[in-house]
């Protein structure tokens, strides 16, 4: 749907020649295999070489044999070379080919280990502006695209280069008036082709751009599927996906079309050449300038002339659609990171939870202050509560205690340790999180619970399941815990949020951050949940971000924030004497039911 989905963005853009190079610097490790492959190919290519001038050889003997009587033993030794360098050709060859092959896939597992690894360390901002759907593109489509590619395309390239340049010696060592003919012929075929290059370079970046925002848009709308269908979106997911399809299809002709338009050309311009040398040889031998085994020779010249001009041309074409791919798959790999924080080495010598945020300022974008000035103190297990109207910066100021975003300026210190001195992972171990968009993936029940710890019981699993109620419904099913969770699983909101509950208590962290962790549960879930969160936060730091300002009456601090800033702090019983927008929150809950 318009205005739903973030479009595919080309980040730093790069252009054919530098993704070639970013692309020559990452095959480093397999230079030695391809430059193997490419002399597999040379000696193949010379071999194909030889064998007309074999042919001709052979072609006098039987034309001189007519008269003198032919020799068959030669005839037969010289059918049998030829057999020879054919059958050799065609071995290296297909050497060439496994070892393109094989370098090209690892060129890709590489590329999809990189992507992946890249991923974790781009900051979230990132992904506030690319759409899921384009990066998936790039670690699927575009990988592919590039290995594929180019795995035709180099070895073919190398092939009809080094073939066109040695037909071209050995015609004019032959002949030159016949050499002068063919190239002639085949010259307005360059002219052609590298025009059709120039033009069609942009379509094909084009379409892997449309291919990104078609990933992106189908994605979308079928993860929200219900959602499109529920609010009668159907109609502007359609018109959206027609748009998008049309600008991929008219791309995709357009490259297709000018790629096309290379080879039947290149045949005419083949056949063409045939008729030419046919004409000026039977003229030469007429006139008795060469012998009838030169036009023979020729005729299989002008093939060996025109195919490379083919095959160059059509792997000019495949390089196209490769640096297209190219320019999306090095684009993100050379994103901006995250900063290194090797360097970070701080770290409190005792956890006991106490956070303290100091003249905390933040925004998302340069010009749009979200976190104006910020500051309070937390003691060690505290329940924090924060409270606000949406948009106020209540999760925002989750996102900065967890290190995903940096500060603008200020401070958040733990224990007494600013965090923008220790290590990003090490901030994160601090804290188990419960958000209120849940996520489970496809695996076990157990292996989603106890996701990322290491060395848990199933003491302490069924222990956190039964915390939250979840365990009679586990034991129930036809595997228990080792019962395989995927999207066809027929779990409610509610527990799947008990689920991603039980995964924080077995996590154990220090400190707690609940962000809307009861929004999707009824109210005899909510209660379960309210006992299972007391056991959760008990003895722990917890932060909690709640709508539902029932949940958070026993809070030992409240603090609510309005457009960034705290407008009010203390207790359920002082902030409801205080009379200020605490208060009208929490009653026009009431006069809402």
């Amino acid at each position: 749907m318009k205005g739903m989905r973030r479009p595919s963005v080309d980040e730093k853009p790069k252009n054919f020649k530098s993704s070639m190079l970013s692309l020559l610097h990452y095959l480093k490790p397999w230079h030695a295999a391809i430059i193997i492959s490419l002399i597999l190919s040379l000696g193949s290519t010379a071999l194909t070489l030889i064998a007309p001038d074999k042919m001709a050889d052979l072609t006098n003997s039987i034309a001189a044999g007519l008269t003198t009587g032919i020799d068959m033993e030669g005839i037969k030794q010289a059918i049998i070379a030829i057999f020879i360098i054919y059958i050799g050709g065609g071995l290296l060859s297909c050497i060439a080919s496994y070892t393109m092959i094989t370098v090209m896939q690892k060129l890709s597992w590489s590329l999809r280990d990189s992507i992946s690894k890249k991923i974790n360390r781009m900051p979230l901002k990132y992904f506030d502006r690319v759409s899921i759907g384009d990066i998936m593109s790039r670690i699927t489509n575009d990988v592919d695209t590039l290995s594929s590619t180019l795995n035709s395309s180099i070895t073919t390239l190398v092939q009809g280069v080094v073939q066109f340049v040695g037909v071209t010696i050995i015609m004019f060592a032959t002949n030159a008036v016949m050499s002068l003919t063919a190239i002639g012929s085949s010259l307005i075929g360059f002219i052609f082709m590298f025009s059709v290059i120039k033009k069609s370079r942009k379509y094909f970046r084009q379409q892997q751009k449309n291919l990104g925002d078609m990933n992106g848009h189908v994605e979308e709308m079928y993860s929200g599927h219900d959602i499109v269908r529920v609010y009668g979106a159907t109609a502007q997911a359609k018109a959206e996906f027609k748009r998008i399809n049309g600008n991929l299809y008219e791309s995709a002709w357009k490259s297709q079309f000018f790629g096309g338009l290379m080879m039947p050309f290149m045949g005419f311009i083949g056949n063409f050449g045939y008729v030419a040398v046919c004409v000026v040889g039977a003229a030469l031998t007429m006139s008795g300038t060469i012998s009838f085994g030169v036009i023979v020779s020729f005729i299989a010249y002008v093939r060996l002339f025109t195919n490379p001009l083919s095959q160059i041309a059509q792997a000019a074409t495949q390089l196209m659609s490769a640096g297209a791919a190219g320019e999306r798959v090095f684009g993100f790999l050379e994103e901006e990171e995250l900063s290194d924080d090797s360097s970070c080495t701080a770290y409190p010598e005792k956890v006991t939870g106490e956070v303290t945020f100091d003249h905390v300022r933040f925004g998302y974008d340069e010009d749009k202050p979200v976190i104006n000035n910020f500051s309070a103190k937390v003691l060690p297990g505290q329940k924090i509560a924060i409270v606000g109207h949406t948009g106020a910066g209540k999760t925002t100021m989750v996102n900065l205690l967890m290190r995903f975003y940096e500060l603008w300026s200020g401070e958040i210190r733990i224990d007494g340790v600013p965090i923008s001195e220790m290590k990003r992972s090490d901030v994160h171990a601090l804290f188990g999180m419960v958000l209120q968009d849940t996520w489970l993936f496809e695996g076990t029940y157990r292996e989603n619970i106890v996701y990322g710890k290491e060395n848990v019981t199933d003491e302490q699993v069924r222990s956190a399941c039964k915390a939250v109620g979840m365990d009679h419904f586990i034991m129930t099913l036809p595997n228990g815990y080792d019962t395989v969770l995927s999207d066809r699983s027929s779990l409610s909101a509610g527990q799947r949020q008990l689920l991603t509950i039980a995964r924080a208590m077995v996590e154990n962290a220090p400190m707690i951050i609940l962000d809307e962790a009861t929004s999707s549960v009824d109210t005899r879930t909510e209660a379960l949940v309210q006992q299972a969160m007391y056991k959760l936060t008990e003895g722990r730091t917890s932060f909690v971000i709640a709508h539902r300002l029932s949940t958070i009456r026993d809070a030992d601090l409240i603090l609510v924030m309005e457009k960034g800033d705290v407008v009010e702090s203390g207790t359920h019983e002082q902030l409801l004497k205080a009379n200020g927008l605490y208060k009208e929150l929490y009653y026009s809950q009431f006069e809402a039911k």
